[in-house]
């Protein structure tokens, strides 16, 4: 099956930067990938490539098989800016009923109250924005996204200003939205939330694709740590089939074993070896 988000030698200049440098990037059918890289690493300006709204400098980006920014590209995403606000006094039934006009579907009240219940606002269908909370109105972005059945979902930092909870239920939607078949590239800066939600993560740097894989795949052996009476001993190039004779060869030398714990790098550790 062809990918939903395919990017090819990606390249966009802005006179003498080089905001991408050849980035090639896949997005399968019902596949949540994330996207990781610090500010200015060209991850927004791919973003906005890939919806029509920045014309690249070399390369190709095709959405569910067409070029992207064409008629048929748009129709088949849908996006959540980081930074978007929605008029304080409509509903959040009128927002979803203004976005249902300006895409053209025709899915009526049932579209809108399958959102509404999708993404936990179906008690407050009829509460202004103005009268909503920070969570409230990013899961509303995320419904809106959602008008007129996209295959693709392109959202930019959906979670940044979210309190635990309100992550939570964000991640708990992205799942859901995985199970149905959406596909969802995830623009983020919170690692844990990425490590924990995306089947694959690309990080990008200086406009190029430094690292891609699974999080299980990029992750690596940290060392092993031992607890003893004399303090944690660490043993950064240890690995987990090294323990027994490390434990031997302390208890030989008197110490008292307290723990043992083998480590692992997290996203964030491999992340920051990269970018850093």
């Amino acid at each position: 099956m062809a990918p939903v988000l395919s990017v090819t030698g990606l390249r966009k200049r802005y006179g003498r930067i080089n905001a991408l440098k050849g980035v090639d990037l896949e997005v399968g059918s019902g596949e949540l990938v994330g996207l990781l890289g610090p500010n200015g690493a060209g991850k927004s300006t791919l973003v906005k490539i890939a919806c029509g709204l920045v014309r690249p400098s070399g390369g190709t980006v095709r959405v569910a098989g067409a070029a992207a920014g064409s008629t048929a590209a748009r129709r088949s995403f849908g996006y959540l800016a980081e930074l978007f606000r929605f008029p304080g006094w409509m509903t959040a039934d009128e927002v979803l009923t203004l976005h249902q006009r300006l895409a053209s579907s025709a899915g009526g009240a049932a579209e809108r109250v399958e959102l509404l219940e999708l993404v936990a606002l179906a008690d407050a269908r009829r509460l202004r924005v103005a009268a909503m909370s920070k969570g409230m109105q990013q899961r509303l972005g995320i419904a809106q996204a959602l008008v007129g059945g996209p295959a693709l979902l392109l959202l930019d930092e959906p979670t940044s200003a979210l309190d635990p909870s309100g992550r939570r239920i964000v991640r708990e939607l992205l799942e859901e939205l995985r199970a149905r078949g959406i596909s969802v590239l995830l623009n983020s800066h919170l690692l844990s939330e990425v490590e924990r939600v995306c089947d694959r993560v690309v990080i990008v740097d200086h406009g190029a694709v430094v690292a891609a894989g699974t999080p299980d795949e990029l992750r690596h052996p940290g060392g092993v740590e031992i607890e003893t009476a004399g303090g944690v001993r660490a043993f950064r190039d240890a690995r987990r089939e090294d323990v027994p004779r490390l434990v031997r060869e302390l208890v030989a030398a008197g110490e008292e074993i307290y723990g043992v714990r083998v480590v692992t790098a997290t996203l964030e550790d491999v992340y920051l070896e990269l970018v850093e």
